[in-house]
């Protein structure tokens, strides 16, 4: 896999850190307009300092600009400020830069290099790293994308500090949902303090790795980053996404830990235990919307493979499982996770 710098101050290396992996020549720094405002000169400068072309672009905020209008107008401005293949896309914002940018750069000229630098904690420990890039379409999320890995990810904790609380539980849901399926111990640092922040990334981005890199295609094992994700990208999705994707993912985390214990997959202690703690992060645990109204949306989720779909079921805190199951069984956890 790509190469990934987690620390302290490196925005002001990016320049260098490009120069190392083998960059040269133009870059596409890509924000968008919240972003841009707080950090775009200082990436600029640390490009610039090293003999980079600095292009900048900068789109909406929101989920709203992962869109095929928003991809063509940033295909367009790669083209028309000369990008070659030998040259870079940059990637600096949240994940909504992160995928569209890494969208763009997996498809303009059939590749070009990419750096992803998040800004947003959920980017940090999840979406700047793996290689999933893409945009929503009418009919669901992410339903438009490609592989493309990053040839640097680097992720700066200080950029952190300008987040409002909010957006920044968004990134913690991701950090439950990576003890939840991988790491008890993590489990057991939350809630954390500034000091550990650094070791929770860490920690989140070396799971992600190990997964990636044994099933960089999402064909088995790497499945398992999907906990909450089904019945969350559903939930967004009848929010008409004003539901942001970390409160959106913790309540359907919730929602299959209930169905779990339901099914008698796991204990009620722990059950409680991952309510609990989604609940001490101040994020939700239960949205208003209905069995029924959430499975009309996951019918069109990408995960869904003909008449059967892999859920990822909840067997105690740093167990979680693959589960192929009939549409008629998904509807079943539905009901036993959300009201009817």
């Amino acid at each position: 896999m790509s190469e990934t710098v987690l620390r302290r101050g490196a925005l002001n290396e990016l320049g260098g850190l490009m120069r190392g992996i083998g960059c040269m020549g133009k870059a596409a720094l890509i924000s968008d307009v919240n972003v841009a405002g707080l950090f775009m000169s200082r990436a600029k400068e640390a490009l610039r300092c090293e003999g980079f072309e600095v292009f900048t672009h900068a789109v909406p905020a929101g989920e709203s600009s992962k869109s095929l209008s928003r991809y063509g107008e940033l295909l367009g401005f790669l083209a028309e400020s000369g990008l070659t293949r030998s040259d870079t896309v940059v990637a600096l914002g949240g994940g909504v830069v992160g995928d569209l940018a890494g969208f763009a750069a997996a498809t303009y000229l059939r590749g070009i290099r990419l750096v992803q630098v998040p800004t947003s904690l959920l980017a940090c420990v999840d979406s700047s790293v793996g290689g999933k890039t893409g945009v929503d379409l009418e009919q669901g999320k992410n339903l438009a994308g490609a592989f493309w890995q990053p040839a640097l990810t680097l992720i700066d904790p200080d950029l952190l500090r300008s987040l409002p609380a909010e957006i920044y539980r968004d990134g913690l849901a991701e950090i439950v949902k990576y003890a939840a399926i991988r790491d008890r111990a993590l489990f057991d640092l939350l809630p954390y303090d500034l000091g550990e922040e650094e070791e929770v990334i860490r920690r989140c981005v070396d799971i992600k790795r190990e997964l990636v890199s044994r099933d960089e295609r999402d064909r088995g094992e790497r499945q398992l980053l999907n906990f909450g994700h089904s019945f969350g990208h559903a939930f967004e999705k009848l929010s008409g996404y004003s539901l942001s994707h970390g409160r959106a993912v913790a309540a359907g985390m919730c929602a299959m830990a209930r169905a779990s214990y339901a099914l008698g997959l796991c204990s009620a202690e722990d059950a409680s235990s991952l309510i609990g703690m989604v609940h001490v992060l101040g994020l939700p645990t239960e949205t208003p919307y209905t069995a029924e109204e959430v499975y009309g949306c996951v019918l069109s989720d990408k995960k869904r493979q003909g008449e059967r779909m892999t859920l990822i079921t909840f067997h105690g805190i740093g167990d979680c499982r693959l589960t192929c199951c009939s549409m008629d069984e998904l509807r079943q956890a539905l009901r036993l996770g959300l009201p009817v």
